[in-house]
């Protein structure tokens, strides 16, 4: 039996609905949620300068996240050149699903059109992608069953937050994919994970589920939406990334050096830039989407990736390492083998 897995093609879908800083500020200064400033001085020119988030796009009302998945599934797909019978395994990373249950990734498989493929969900947050595509890997290389896989990465949390809530800055709507096939030569060569628990509590949707379950009041207090806590310690990416990339290099047998790509959850540009200079590895080799493309949470790291290839950042043989962290907190990184020029 083949000992690797390899990525065929990547797809990305971005709704065209915008909404860019100037709007948001409006929108948010006209529902009271922050106070009228001098330009430079206002919210979310502050929040800007933190993150580099300029916009951030939404999807069309009605839309599910299965909806948003759809396009960058087929896009994988089409970059692979497989149909979607040729799929035996749908893995969708996501924490604003289609539902509680049943899984958004059998509703992907129906509009796919993909009637051989199992699916399950990952629901780590912005670690999803990493982890499904480490998890799809794995299943790959030891199942003789399953020869191709679809891990999808989406995110539909703006119509999961208060129209009116300041954190509205980050939740931007988009969903990127890989198509993974068992092969003789590498691929997936390396991953590792890491988690805090005690952290739970910081940011999430913390009602209409088994802890509290949907309720009038509930709703009325906004339990039902996505809403922050509690900030991170910045050391949960900042020394956290870092260390999961050494992590990667340790067991994959290379020089944390040796990496010609290394992209991370798009979520803060700054700590982005701090940890690659951790790592003493240039700028120029990470790649970054959110000042186009805005903070897409479980989609970020599929996205990115699937834009550094669409612009030509990939040779085949080039090492790569994705590393993605979410709420919870989970953090997920994977280092692999680009096989396509």
């Amino acid at each position: 039996m083949s000992s690797h897995a390899v990525i065929r093609g990547t797809g990305s879908y971005v709704p065209d609905g915008e909404l860019d800083n100037e709007a948001l500020q409006r929108v948010l200064e006209q529902a009271g949620a922050v106070q009228a400033a001098p330009a430079g001085e206002r919210f979310v020119d502050k929040m800007h300068a933190r993150t580099g988030i300029t916009t951030r796009r939404i999807a069309p009302d009605g839309w599910a996240a299965s909806d948003v998945a759809l396009p960058a599934a087929r896009a994988a797909l089409e970059a692979a050149s497989w149909r979607a019978e040729d799929v035996d395994l749908i893995i969708v990373g996501t924490d604003s699903p289609d539902f509680i249950t049943p899984a958004t990734s059998v509703v992907l498989q129906h509009k796919l059109g993909a009637r051989a493929a199992g699916t399950f969900d990952v629901g780590c947050a912005c670690a999803s992608f990493p982890t499904g595509l480490a998890t799809a890997a794995g299943l790959l290389v030891t199942n003789a069953a399953l020869r191709r896989a679809l891990v999808v990465g989406v995110y539909r949390m703006s119509v999961l937050a208060d129209a009116h809530d300041p954190m509205r800055f980050f939740y931007s709507d988009g969903a990127g994919a890989a198509a993974l096939e068992r092969a003789d030569a590498p691929g997936v060569i390396a991953s590792a994970f890491a988690a805090d628990g005690s952290l739970h509590r910081n940011w999430g949707i913390f009602a209409g589920a088994t802890a509290e379950p949907p309720s009038v009041e509930a709703l009325e207090a906004g339990r039902m939406q996505v809403r922050m806590v509690e900030r991170y310690p910045p050391e949960v990416n900042e020394e956290g990334w870092p260390r999961l990339v050494r992590e990667l290099a340790e067991r994959g047998g290379f020089a944390v050096g040796d990496i010609d790509l290394a992209i991370f959850t798009q979520v803060r540009r700054p700590t982005i830039e701090k940890v690659m200079a951790t790592l003493e590895l240039p700028l120029e080799r990470t790649h970054m989407v959110m000042d186009r493309f805005g903070y897409t949470g479980s989609a970020c790291v599929p996205m990115a990736l699937h834009d550094a290839v669409a612009q030509g950042r990939l040779r085949a043989g080039d090492l790569v390492v994705l590393v993605g962290s979410g709420v919870g907190y989970n953090q997920a990184g994977v280092a692999l083998r680009w096989t396509q020029d």
